[in-house]
């Protein structure tokens, strides 16, 4: 059984050496409370769990603590792909809801996985999910100031559990005062994929990221006989191509670890019960 977590990358108002402790603490405890999890459920509850966490925490871009787009609105994303079934579910702009990751779980079992705005926001209301305001202060005054921090800012969590399947979840808040529509990768399999053989969840520009097709090709490489790192090393050189802003992290089956980004300012921790590293 192995997590990994991310947090996105930071941002230029995250640089304060506060936030960056605050961060890597958060993601220590919010590991070690998902692998606390995973001993007892599967890695596919186990992903929805440990997102869910960093979507009730306000120091990431998920959840509470969402971008504002430039019509002041807060539309979020969020997808979980399992890897024994190779199905996918997710929400694309959803609103007013405070776990969008819990609403791409809950649509697993529907024949319409993947939904958008309103339709996605009237399926969580029918389901027992609860109008909730993601609204936080920081946010408002980024947006009323026109502060772009960046645009960099997803969540994302990998596990393998001790059957040895693998699942992937993703959750973002946007890349902030974007067009009212705009989808991110963080729905779509270039930023969230799984297959018996490896998981990946990326975080950066959602555009790079879906142009780069960066977790379809990490986990397909891996699943044709490629090791992970080569695969990502594969994958991100033709980032380059696209002058991409991208990180990613991954586990295959054998429960091999991974992580890189194209720059160094990615978020994250990875966790297996006696060893626990946290970076950024």
């Amino acid at each position: 059984m192995k997590i990994i977590i991310h947090g996105g990358f930071f941002s230029e108002s995250d640089q304060s050496s506060e936030v960056k402790k605050a961060k890597q603490d958060s993601l220590q405890h919010i590991a070690q409370k998902a692998f606390e999890y995973l001993k007892s459920n599967s890695a596919f509850d186990t992903v929805a769990y440990a997102v869910s966490l960093l979507e009730d925490d306000p120091l990431y871009n998920a959840g509470t603590g969402s971008q504002i787009q430039s019509d002041g609105m807060i539309r979020m994303s969020a997808a979980i792909m399992d890897g024994k079934t190779q199905k996918l579910s997710g929400v694309i702009n959803i609103q007013d809801v405070k776990n969008p990751v819990f609403v791409a779980k809950a649509l697993m079992q529907e024949d319409d996985r993947v939904l958008g705005g309103e339709g996605a926001k009237s399926y969580a209301a029918k389901h027992g999910f609860s109008d909730y305001s993601t609204e936080i202060p920081q946010r408002r005054k980024e947006y009323e100031e026109k502060l772009k921090n960046g645009g960099k800012g997803t969540v994302g969590c990998v596990a393998i559990d001790s059957d040895g399947n693998l699942a992937v979840a993703t959750s973002t808040g946007g890349k902030g005062f974007e067009i009212p529509g705009r989808i991110s990768d963080s729905a779509t399999v270039a930023g969230n994929y799984a297959n018996p053989f490896c998981a990946v969840s990326c975080t950066g520009v959602g555009e790079d990221i879906v142009s780069n097709a960066t977790a379809t090709k990490i986990v397909t490489r891996v699943t044709d006989g490629m090791d992970l790192k080569t695969a990502f090393d594969k994958t991100f050189e033709e980032l380059k191509a696209v002058d991409g802003f991208a990180g990613a992290i991954a586990i295959d089956r054998n429960g091999n670890v991974y992580h890189q980004d194209s720059y160094p300012t990615m978020v994250f921790a990875s966790f297996d019960g006696t060893n626990f590293k946290v970076f950024s």
